[in-house]
């Protein structure tokens, strides 16, 4: 399982132009699901991600958590962190999870990061429009497979 984290001042994904989720400080989570990932995946990413200290303290370092400064988390499913882009120039994403698991994942990840931090997210398989404002900029691209 693929989470790109963004710190964000804000951010909001719309579909068929309607806001379904919406935070102000926190991350955005972009989560990719590959072949083979599995809940333990899913909850090793959510517990590194809630206490994964890159907010800024009194003294301005970075020393604390999403949950430390009262975040939340806004996460959207990104099949195309899992591209193959190896040979030629379309890629492929083979590598990616079948639509019923992957999506099976997705909201197993959201109910269990839910848990921890509150949460938002996109509507998997929509087509989105995220909008945000990165602080920072502070972007982290992590993977399950690093955890275990």
């Amino acid at each position: 399982m693929i989470a790109v984290l963004q710190r964000v001042s804000r951010a909001s994904v719309t579909v068929d132009e309607l806001v379904c989720g919406k935070i102000d400080k926190g991350l955005l989570i972009l989560l990719g699901v590959k072949d083979g990932d599995t809940e333990r995946d899913a909850t090793l990413l959510a517990d590194k991600i809630s206490k994964l200290r890159i907010f800024s303290d009194e003294n301005g370092k970075m020393n604390l958590s999403v949950k430390d400064v009262y975040g939340s988390v806004l996460v959207i499913s990104n099949f195309t962190l899992m591209a193959n882009y190896k040979k030629g120039n379309r890629p492929d994403y083979m590598s990616g999870a079948k639509p019923d698991e992957a999506n099976r994942l997705y909201e197993y990840f959201c109910n269990y990061i839910s848990t921890l931090v509150p949460t938002e997210k996109g509507i998997f398989g929509a087509d989105m429009k995220v909008d945000l404002l990165n602080d920072g900029p502070v972007t982290i691209v992590m993977d399950s497979e690093i955890l275990k």
